[in-house]
């Protein structure tokens, strides 16, 4: 075979391969698995242990068996426009400060609340403010799918998303004019939850009810970035965002109990690497662009990184606040 055709056949059979792999990714994941590999590279795990420098020190002290007790520092509310006021609590062990929960407290008489999904994975907290420039608060919402679609129910703006078969047993964030809240799904379906919703979305757990009790299933040593989203005892809508990875869901659960925020319920929303947050009004500006996220099983520890590590995660599903119209 001469060298000229030998070329030739393993030209052909390296595109071939090449459209094999594309096929592969539209088929799983669309025009969202081309953005990610050209924003970040991909994601995968790593395997560490639990004292691993690579692992950053709030979560090298959640791993401790039995990681330390937490109690919440001293904070106070700012006003930063009537109806809008942020707070940074401390979250202390003994040795000191380990995490920090960036809080929003918003009236929804004066704010109204967006749900919204870029579906094609081309928008990080970056590219969310820039698409947004009125939306005064800009964090992650719930669970998206392999294509970067909402993975539960889902109301953007009166437009229905997500499976519209599903058993929903958690909570939602539900919301109309000048009205918000969650819903205690525990209580009624999901369907009758989003009646008369322009905006809503399911996700899971519930780490307050409405019984005051946490909804976390299981214990797990799962650590992320967290948010959340609550409401308070004046209907005022708390929305908080971790600094760090210290948390389980259980064990943050249990610390919101704990709290002065007075929360009479409390919903989670995705975490890790996506669990950004961004506020941009009048003069006050805050911008946290999440990293952790941490697989925990014994002593062995499974980190997710991304190939390009400058690089940020596109938040296909996130939760705005603006002025009201």
């Amino acid at each position: 075979m001469s060298l000229k055709r030998k070329l030739t056949i393993s030209a052909l059979t390296l595109l071939l391969a090449i459209l094999g792999v594309c096929g592969w990714i539209w088929q799983r994941h669309g025009v969202y698995g081309f953005n990610v590999l050209l924003r970040h590279g991909g994601t995968y795990w790593i395997d560490l242990n639990a004292d691993d420098p690579k692992l950053p020190p709030s979560m090298r002290l959640a791993l401790k068996n039995p990681p330390p007790a937490v109690v919440p520092g001293a904070f106070a509310w700012k006003e930063i426009d009537e109806g809008f006021e942020v707070a940074e609590l401390p979250v202390i062990a003994h040795d000191g400060e380990v995490d920090r929960i960036l809080l929003n407290r918003i009236d929804p008489t004066r704010f109204r609340f967006v749900v919204r999904n870029a579906a094609d994975g081309t928008r990080g907290l970056d590219e969310w403010e820039r698409a947004l420039p009125k939306a005064v608060l800009i964090v992650n919402g719930s669970y998206y799918d392999a294509k970067g679609k909402p993975d539960t129910p889902f109301i953007t703006e009166g437009e229905i998303l997500g499976p519209r078969s599903y058993d929903a047993k958690a909570g939602a964030f539900v919301a109309g004019k000048n009205t918000a809240g969650i819903r205690d799904l525990s209580q009624q379906g999901w369907q009758e939850a989003f009646a008369g919703a322009a905006n809503a979305m399911v996700s899971y757990p519930l780490l307050i009810g409405d019984d005051g009790q946490t909804r976390v299933p299981v214990k797990s040593r799962w650590l992320a970035n967290r948010t959340f989203v609550g409401q308070d005892r004046l209907g005022r809508i708390v929305i908080g965002t971790t600094k760090e990875a210290f948390f389980s869901l259980e064990r943050l659960a249990e610390f919101l109990q704990n709290t002065p925020l007075e929360l009479t319920v409390a919903l989670n929303l995705d975490g890790g690497p996506i669990a950004c947050q961004s506020v941009r009004l009048n003069d006050f500006h805050r911008k946290l662009y999440a990293r952790w996220e941490a697989q925990v099983n014994g002593n062995q520890v499974r980190l997710l990184r991304w190939r390009f590590p400058d690089a940020t995660l596109a938040m296909p599903v996130v939760l705005t606040v603006e002025r009201q119209h």
